[in-house]
């Protein structure tokens, strides 16, 4: 018999969700097992679980202990979906936990009385797909356009950490932007989508401007993105501490009107307007100098960077590191506030180079662009290089066809 739990710390499943993690077809049971597929309610524990649907005391105590030498059992939570197999007796033939989008834990006898607990990776299958968008009235901004083509934000912060140093997607979106990506993803139970995996290669066109990225895995070292000359897409400054912010509401000025203060004083930085919360980036690899309370300031961290270069970021609501501490390009270090003397959320970002203010816009213009990979590994770029644009139909051979690779268990 299969039901749909709805016992106290249980729910049953949505219309979408396929409780048997372990992909495979139930096997067929007899009348005296019932088979319960629901998800984890509120306050419910691996143990209350298996007592609310009866499990027999001696094998609940038993799968306590087999389950907890392979998983921390409090990090059980709410709303996964279980799968539960018991005799009418009580006796606990199977239970399957989904983890995560990759892991499920599982409770089974390997004989007649013997239980033991696994963590298994969950079957899928995967294929690269090329994604397709544009910037315009409709979807002004990365996050819209992405979620136009049918994608979620988690390959929005793919692309925009890609070309995190090359594209200010804070204020350098323009109408009419275009992209292309070919990225991996991953699907269970024959079609349910469960997540992306790395980005083969991304085309964006900003403003008339072509920028490429393709993955590529240098001999003895972690992959990374270069664009289509085997230039690394890593700079050595972000071009903003923010992804997606629209508007820069104040630029640097030696003389600007204070918009509390009303005074002529200079502006050694750029505002952009943020909501209240949004995350604020280091912009580069540095040292934490400060992070506090500072007057009118409000809550400012101050890195010290290489190169002589220094940055500071101002009136944050709360803050993420602590001084002394070292950061890597990319890491949060705070997020926007409107503490100190400011007149609603946003980030006041400033640059130093050599003890003295700069525009932090033209700064990140001027900053030295990285080495290409050695010429040794060239010839093995160009072929991956070759092949990730491909996709995009630039030799006709591939247009909006997807690409499979094969059946496989994604670890």
């Amino acid at each position: 018999m299969i039901v749909a739990a709805s016992l106290c710390g249980c729910r049953p499943p949505s219309d979408d969700v396929r409780p048997n993690a372990s992909g495979g077809a139930d096997i067929a049971l007899s009348r005296e097992t019932t088979v319960v597929a629901a998800r984890v309610g509120a306050g419910a524990t691996f143990a209350s679980i298996l007592r609310a649907h009866g499990v027999a005391v001696a094998d609940i105590g038993d799968a306590i202990a087999q389950a907890a030498s392979v998983f921390d059992l409090r990090k059980v939570r709410v709303d996964q979906p279980y799968r539960l197999e018991a005799a009418i007796t009580g006796a606990l033939r199977r239970f399957e936990y989904e983890i995560d989008r990759d892991r499920y834990l599982r409770v089974s006898r390997a004989d007649d009385t013997t239980l033991v607990a696994d963590v298994l990776p969950i079957p899928k299958t995967r294929r690269i797909d090329v994604v397709r968008g544009r910037i315009d009235r409709a979807a002004p901004s990365l996050v819209s356009a992405m979620d136009a083509a049918g994608e979620t934000i988690d390959l929005t912060l793919v692309v925009a950490d890609i070309f995190g140093g090359e594209v200010d997607f804070s204020t350098g979106v323009q109408p009419g932007d275009t992209f292309q990506i070919a990225v991996e993803k991953q699907f269970r139970d024959g079609d349910v989508f469960a997540g992306y995996g790395p980005v083969a290669a991304v085309e964006f066109i900003n403003n008339g401007r072509r920028v490429r990225a393709v993955r590529f895995t240098p001999d003895g070292g972690p992959p990374a993105y270069y664009d289509d000359r085997g230039v690394s897409m890593k700079r050595f400054f972000l071009a903003s501490p923010l992804k997606f912010q629209p508007v820069i509401t104040s630029g640097f000025s030696l003389r600007r009107v204070h918009p509390i203060l009303q005074e002529v004083r200079a502006h050694l930085g750029v505002d952009y307007r943020a909501p209240a919360g949004a995350p604020v980036v280091a912009v580069a690899d540095g040292l934490v100098v400060s992070a506090g309370m500072s007057g009118g300031s409000g809550n400012l961290v101050h890195l010290r960077h290489s190169n002589g270069f220094e940055t500071e970021y101002l009136h944050l609501s709360a803050l993420a590191v602590r001084a002394g501490s070292r950061v890597r390009q990319g890491e949060l270090i705070g997020r926007v506030g409107m503490t100190g003397l400011a007149t609603g959320p946003h980030l006041d970002y400033r640059v130093k180079k050599n003890g003295v203010f700069v525009n932090p816009v033209a700064a990140h213009r001027s900053m030295p662009p990285a080495e290409p990979i050695p010429l040794t590994q060239k010839a093995a770029f160009d072929a991956v290089c070759d092949d990730g644009f491909r996709r995009f139909g630039v030799d006709g051979s591939t247009r909006d066809q997807p690409v499979r690779i094969s059946n496989a268990i994604v670890k």
